[in-house]
């Protein structure tokens, strides 16, 4: 592995000047317009949330690169020999296993808590895309398992997730529009516009990293559209916002529904179901907010 750590190097070296340069490009047309997308307390947040990423990805990755490689020894096929079809299967595979993460971390939330970090900002632009999800590098490979199965090197998915994650964060941005007939291919910058609006029509959609297919396959596709801008952050904004109530909010609350006096049943429920989702009606999941726009005749 000690190549791929060497190839993830080279990928930090070309990779930050180009974040830098564009991130400077950003601000500069942000100042030109009416919408200030850069806050700087909500700036070194991001910065700070993806340097706890990158240090418990770092101290996990031998515990995680070491137990794929010993399920690679017990692959169902062998590597395609092709290298166009082995990387470019790799690659496809690869943004389904993302999407499917990114599903379950929108849709259960004991991953919600840790997945809210990524959402919380009420801003959107370059360094959005850095505020990382902390704890995600705990469970991330867990997706990765079938990959290895299938016969992908476990250096080669480290790698693909590297290069794939350059283009994950660089739609994280306002002053692109609509790109055209790549908005049925890519996930685009109006696409995850929608995806980390707050309005009730836009929530839990578009979650690929790379490819928009996945969500129109399996109906998780939501236009932006012109009539509903988007307003970014939570449904219900933080009433703190330092580094510790942006990473551990959602726990505490789950932990104040788990103390509640309701069967042991109903307190798992709290942690595995959707976000949103309680025993007494008291509050909405976001498909429940929707049917009901849809109920009072709102399209989304």
């Amino acid at each position: 592995m000690s190549g791929t750590y060497e190839f993830e190097d080279f990928i930090l070296k070309i990779s930050t000047p180009f974040y830098l340069i564009l991130i400077a490009l950003e601000i500069f047309l942000t100042n030109r317009s009416e919408r200030k997308s850069y806050h700087i307390k909500d700036t070194l947040t991001n910065a700070a949330l993806m340097l706890l990423n990158g240090g418990i990805d770092l101290v996990f990755r031998v515990v995680y690169v070491s137990l794929l490689i010993w399920l690679f020894n017990y692959r169902i096929v062998e590597p395609v020999a092709n290298p166009y079809v082995y990387w470019t299967a790799l690659f496809l595979l690869e943004d389904l296993a993302f999407y499917t993460l990114h599903y379950v971390d929108h849709h259960c939330r004991l991953f919600w808590a840790v997945h809210v970090t990524h959402h919380s900002s009420e801003h959107f632009n370059l360094t959005t895309g850095f505020r990382s999800s902390v704890f995600q590098p705990l469970y991330r490979f867990v997706y990765f398992i079938p990959l290895v199965l299938l016969g992908f090197n476990p250096a080669d998915i480290v790698i693909m997730y590297s290069i794939t994650q350059i283009y994950g964060i660089i739609v994280h941005t306002e002053h692109v529009g609509k790109l055209g007939f790549l908005e049925y291919i890519l996930v685009t910058p109006s696409h995850h516009r929608v995806h980390h609006a707050s309005n009730v029509e836009y929530l839990d959609k578009n979650m690929g990293m790379c490819l928009i297919v996945w969500d129109r396959l399996f109906g998780t596709f939501q236009e932006e559209m012109d009539r509903i801008p988007t307003r970014y952050g939570l449904t219900s904004s933080l009433k703190e916002t330092d580094l510790g109530h942006t990473i551990f909010h959602e726990w505490r609350e789950i932990g104040k529904d788990f103390a509640q006096p309701t069967s042991f049943m109903t307190k798992l429920k709290y942690v595995f179901k959707a976000p949103g989702w309680s025993h007494d009606g008291s509050r909405q999941t976001s498909r429940e907010m929707q049917k009901e726009l849809l109920a009072d005749g709102n399209e989304p």
